[in-house]
């Protein structure tokens, strides 16, 4: 059968070529993000459900596990395989790893007492301490547009906490001191990210979990210094056991939703730019309360609402400033693990 249709220039071809690549970063990148806050914000409900029955290092150890199984077995192949642990910077890749267990110790032991939509919002604030970490540590100028950013947020985080006293938690301070972790955290990703490759920074971090919640395990885990009941503490110094029945599939569920965001995160970052999919991360908010009201019947209270509005604000325009001085990274500089 004979056809008149001619060859495609090289200019067509290519421009086709690239109207997919637009697509696919206008679309599949932001898509993947959503799925991944969903993926994080199940992970904390499910860290929630469990508070009451689990030691937080203990269920932090078995989602390591899993999440480093499969690091190890899908991940690491497509970076380089064993070739891409190669480091030299040795120290840094363990202040990275402290920096992220602390974040995540303190965020989950606050979430085992506060509701998730509250955590979740004081957690926001994120991005804006790793705007002050960013000026601090790593020399960046910070304008005064950046530093109002700040301001805003800082005025929402007090908001939420309720300073006249009446409903002051010591708890809330958890995932405050999480943001801060979690800032120091990409901080240092600026820092590596340069040199190393991503599956050697998941893989160390993976590496600093374990060994820190079974060291843990180790010292607390016969439940010696538990001072009972559902508090915060006693989630960090509760016993461990070995899951039953249908625990396996909670802690299943934890290793899973811990990867696949964890996946779909990068694949977000790595399809489109940081400063379309960062303040996708926000939509973590209101899925934070659909599971609040499904799984735990709270609702936020109004000063949740006003200061997670500040907080939010003064994170966006902090990235929209950041985007505008071409200086947004490659990594995640959203509110989330």
């Amino acid at each position: 059968m004979s056809t008149n249709a001619s060859p495609r220039p090289p200019s067509q071809r290519s421009a086709e070529v690239t109207d997919k690549a637009l697509v696919a970063s206008a679309i599949l990148g932001p898509l993947a993000a959503i799925g991944a806050s969903f993926a994080f914000v199940t992970n904390d409900a499910l860290m929630k459900l469990q508070s009451g029955s689990f030691s937080l290092h203990e269920l932090v150890f078995f989602r390591t596990l899993i999440g480093l199984i499969f690091i190890t077995a899908i991940v690491m192949p497509f970076d380089g395989g064993i070739a891409s642990l190669r480091t030299k910077r040795w120290r840094l890749h363990l202040l990275r790893g402290l920096c992220v267990v602390f974040a995540n110790m303190t965020f989950f032991a606050g979430l085992s007492v506060l509701p998730i939509a509250t955590s979740t919002a004081i957690f926001f604030v994120s991005p804006l301490i790793i705007t002050c970490f960013s000026f601090f540590f790593l020399g960046e100028r910070i304008g005064p547009h950046r530093w109002a950013a700040v301001a805003c947020g800082l005025i929402g985080v007090l908001i939420i906490f309720d300073l006249s006293g009446q409903r002051l938690q010591w708890a809330l301070l958890l995932p405050l001191a999480a943001s801060f972790g979690y800032a120091g955290l990409h901080t240092l990703t600026r820092a590596i990210g340069t040199t190393d490759k991503t599956a050697a920074m998941t893989f160390y971090v993976s590496l600093a979990f374990l060994a820190i919640s079974l060291g843990m395990g180790l010292v607390f885990g016969s439940g010696w210094l538990d001072p009972g009941g559902d508090g915060a503490l006693s989630f960090l110094l509760r016993a461990w056991r070995l899951p039953q029945g249908g625990e396996w599939l909670f802690i299943l569920a934890l290793g899973a939703t811990s990867s696949i965001g964890g996946l779909l995160i990068t694949l977000a970052y790595r399809k489109s730019d940081a400063s379309l999919i960062a303040p996708v991360e926000y939509i973590s908010m209101p899925i934070s309360i659909v599971w609040g009201v499904v799984l735990f019947a709270t609702w936020p209270e109004p000063r949740v609402w006003w200061g997670s509005v500040l907080i939010i604000a003064g994170g966006l325009y902090s990235l929209w400033r950041e985007h505008r001085r071409n200086r947004v990274p490659v990594e995640r500089l959203g509110p989330r693990r």
